[in-house]
Formats: C-alpha cells, structure tokens, sequence
C-alpha cells in the first residue's frame, strides 16, 4: 500500500510538472489563444528564435530595415553572452530582445531547477546588455513546465508560444516552403515563428526564413495587415 501511494504521488507530481508542456500541441494552443500569441486583428507579430547569431542575424536586421519591419528576437542566453554588441544592435534598431532560454533544451528532460536558473540568468543578461528589461518568454520547442511557468512570472516574463510558423530548421526548408506552410495560418493576430539562427537547426537553415521575409511581408499589407513587434501585437 505504501509504495502504491508513492507511485501514486509520484505520477501526480510529473502530471503536474509536464501537464504545461500540451500547451505544445496545434490542438491546445488553439485553445488558449493567448498563450498561442493571437493578437489583434490587423497586426501580424513577427518574431525570431535561437540568436543572436554573427553568421545571420545581421542579414535580418538588414532586410527588416528595408522593409520597414520591427520584431521580437527570442535570444538563446549562451548566444547573447558570446555576442553582446549583436544584442544591444538588435535594440538599437528597434526590435524588441525576449527570452528563449539559456540554452536549447527541454524543460521536462533537464535537472530540476535548472530551467528556471537559465530564464532568470537570460532575463538578467537581457537586461543588461540592453538596458531593458525582457517582456515576453518562449520556451525552446515550445515545450512548458510548472517549473517554467512559475520561474517566467517570477520574472516579469509573460509566456508565449505561437499561432503560425514555418518550419524553417530542417535542411529542406527553402523560402516557398516556409511561405507555403505559413499560409493556412497567416491572418491578422498572427503569431510568426521563425528563426535567425542555425544554432540548433540544420546548417544554413536560417536561409530559407531570411528568403521568405518579403514576400511574407508583401503578403500581409496586401491584405491590410501590419507587420510588427510582440509588444505592438494588442495582446490582452
């Protein structure tokens, strides 16, 4: 009887601690559309993951200038401390720098207390190196934890996944394909998930994305829409 409810209260508490991590699932984020980034009706936020990367990022900056686009670059902890000046330029031009993590991992696989120990190490480099304090936290692959959750509100972070995205990692990616699995969910209130890194993609990947900027741009003001940061997205 003892072990049972040891067992018992065992899978209570890693329901509890992964439960968030469904939030992952097109099903549920459907759901909570909040957390999925739905915005208001005539703004599409377009945000970047993995950077800031020396090989790329630059490359974005550039082409957002030109379109006269700002976004939201969800750094990666161990990216930004390697290249501090690439994350103060990332401000500088107007975008806005939220936190992705420390590094690229799963918060239901790491050791307890980690996770938590790099949102709070990235949010305070964040602040640092940019002089303003992170808004907004996305969790590497999506995936949630009680953990994370509780440690992204200690924090002043607000949670936010995504609504539509391109599939930008993979080695066959190329700038149709990301515009072509975009398409079915890119509408106003939009969330856009891409990447300016190949940190933890396939070599090159961040090609494809950098490729299909303009032409997703030039998609949404056709249809009315502005093109802009998380901070200027009207989420409730």
């Amino acid at each position: 009887m003892k072990r049972t409810s040891i067992a018992l209260a065992a899978t209570a508490v890693a329901a509890v601690h992964a439960g968030p991590a469904a939030s992952w699932l097109p099903i549920v984020r459907r759901a909570f559309p909040v957390l999925a980034g739905v915005g208001a009706p005539d703004h599409v936020a377009l945000t970047f993951d993995d950077g800031p990367d020396p090989r790329s990022t630059p490359y974005f900056l550039q082409e957002l200038r030109r379109l006269g686009c700002t976004a939201t670059f969800f750094v990666l902890g161990e990216m930004l401390q390697r290249h501090p000046a690439l994350g103060r330029r990332i401000a500088a031009e107007g975008h806005e720098v939220a936190v992705h993590g420390w590094r690229h991992g799963n918060a239901l696989v790491v050791p307890p207390g980690r996770a938590a120990a790099e949102i709070r190490a990235t949010a305070g480099l964040v602040t640092a190196v940019t002089g303003v304090r992170p808004s907004w936290y996305r969790p590497p692959y999506g995936v949630l934890s009680a953990e994370t959750l509780v440690q992204a509100r200690w924090c002043g972070l607000r949670p936010v996944l995504w609504s539509a995205w391109g599939r930008d990692w993979t080695a066959s990616a190329d700038p149709r394909s990301v515009l072509a699995v975009l398409e079915p969910d890119l509408r106003g209130g939009a969330t856009v998930l891409l990447h300016d890194s190949d940190h933890t993609a396939a070599p090159g990947a961040w090609r494809a994305a950098l490729g299909a900027l303009p032409e997703l741009v030039d998609r949404c003001h056709a249809a009315g829409l502005r093109v802009g940061a998380l901070r200027d997205h009207g989420m409730s």
